[in-house]
């Protein structure tokens, strides 16, 4: 694969430069990952967005969809758990389960033995939905980083899950100086 240099700057290059010159003291190396991670996320979601409305469905509907076909046959699973994997809240589930009930995509059912716990379950048009438009997400993704090779991508994916995780340790610090300020006497 062919790879084109790109040696014009960008609008985080351009903010980098302006803050070098204007507060040369700030340490700015978080703008030049998280600036061009928000940007990167607002195009790849612009690109979902445009994708999963071809097929009338919405991002967090295909969410679920996509979450019920990768628990497998038969395709089902509580609403509480849809909830836990989409991590919304119950309500947000309901609301999604309803409007992909209403397309036909979904059906609800309840426990026999305990009718507070309902099940989603997909349809068979709702399993051939999912699986064309997983397909189409996929090659989609594939194309949207065309721009590098295997291992870059490999490479890029260990660097997000390792940035994931020092998220993760920034929260817990947090937290722990939250915990520590409200055990101080004032």
């Amino acid at each position: 694969m062919t790879r084109r240099a790109n040696s014009e700057p960008d609008a985080v290059d351009l903010m980098l430069e302006q803050w070098r010159r204007e507060r040369p003291d700030l340490d700015t190396s978080g703008l030049a990952v998280f600036g061009r991670l928000h940007r990167a996320f607002n195009r790849y979601q612009a690109h979902l967005t445009e994708l999963f409305n071809d097929y009338d469905l919405s991002i967090s509907s295909f969410s679920v969809l996509a979450a019920l076909r990768r628990l497998g046959h038969p395709y089902r699973c509580t609403a509480g758990k849809l909830a836990d994997i989409d991590l919304v809240s119950t309500g947000g589930i309901t609301q999604r389960v309803d409007k992909l009930q209403t397309a036909g995509l979904v059906n609800r059912e309840r426990d026999p033995e305990d009718r507070r716990i309902v099940y989603v379950e997909l349809t068979e048009k709702g399993l051939a939905a999912v699986d064309e438009v997983a397909t189409a997400h996929f090659a989609n993704e594939a194309e949207m980083l065309g721009g590098l090779t295997h291992s870059e991508r490999g490479q890029l994916a260990r660097l997000l899950s390792r940035l994931e995780r020092s998220l993760d340790l920034a929260d817990m610090r947090s937290l722990a100086a939250d915990g520590e300020s409200q055990q101080s006497p004032p």
